[in-house]
């Protein structure tokens, strides 16, 4: 797509935006080596918990303009939850889709739960199969799939078609292959957002033997 037909959505997925915020983060480093939000002030620990705010807000009508959209100035490096925080204390919250993928013990679940607001849709895949059996965690048995992904996809229908008052949407499963969540983020319009923890740090939280087999599938198989 060209810089002309610019959206706000292809603008956050662009290489000029991605490859800005990562510089940033690298610039706004301090003497200690931390990155702080630029809006609470305290240290922002996680690659993942850091988003880049406009400050002047993208619109549709100036997203495609570099001296704001691309303005160091005009972009702040702050938490994901002050990130929400500020849309919706000054008045102008968009509904959000988010898909928050990543290995088994990554901390999908936790991040959700420390941005996700109380009026906001979550839809965790793996809590669907546990839901419909009397199955441990990541046990998916090939006889339940149907059943599984119908209330998924009914769940995901809802997002897409933005069905019901909820604020943000927040979609939490493995997504191990890049096609799979790229295709989903389309069709949902939302972004990705991926939960990266190594693989013996995603061990050493596994609270039961059987989980391990499932994280190391998981690496095994995982397309960043």
């Amino acid at each position: 797509m060209s810089k002309s037909m610019m959206t706000i959505q292809s603008f956050y997925k662009s290489k000029e935006w991605i490859d800005l915020v990562a510089y940033l983060k690298l610039k706004r480093v301090k003497d200690d080596g931390q990155l702080y939000c630029e809006h609470c002030g305290k240290p922002i620990i996680k690659s993942y918990d850091c988003i880049g705010h406009h400050v002047i807000e993208l619109t549709p009508t100036n997203v495609n303009d570099v001296r704001i959209s691309l303005n160091p100035d005009n972009i702040k490096l702050i938490h994901f939850k002050c990130h929400n925080e500020i849309h919706n204390r000054y008045g102008y919250a968009v509904r959000k889709a988010y898909i928050v993928y990543g290995a088994p013990c990554a901390g999908k679940t936790t991040f959700v739960h420390n941005n996700a607001g109380h009026s906001d849709i979550v839809i965790d895949v793996d809590n669907i199969w546990q839901m419909i059996s009397i199955n441990k965690r990541y046990d998916k048995p090939a006889k339940l799939k149907q059943c599984a992904f119908g209330v998924r996809d009914c769940l995901l229908d809802m997002v897409r078609m933005r069905i019901g008052k909820w604020d943000n949407a927040w979609v939490i499963g493995g997504y191990p292959l890049r096609m799979d969540r790229e295709r989903v983020a389309d069709r949902l319009g939302a972004e990705l957002i991926y939960i990266e923890e190594s693989k013996e740090t995603c061990i050493s939280r596994a609270y039961n033997k059987d989980w391990i087999k499932y994280i190391e599938n998981y690496f095994e198989i995982f397309q960043p």
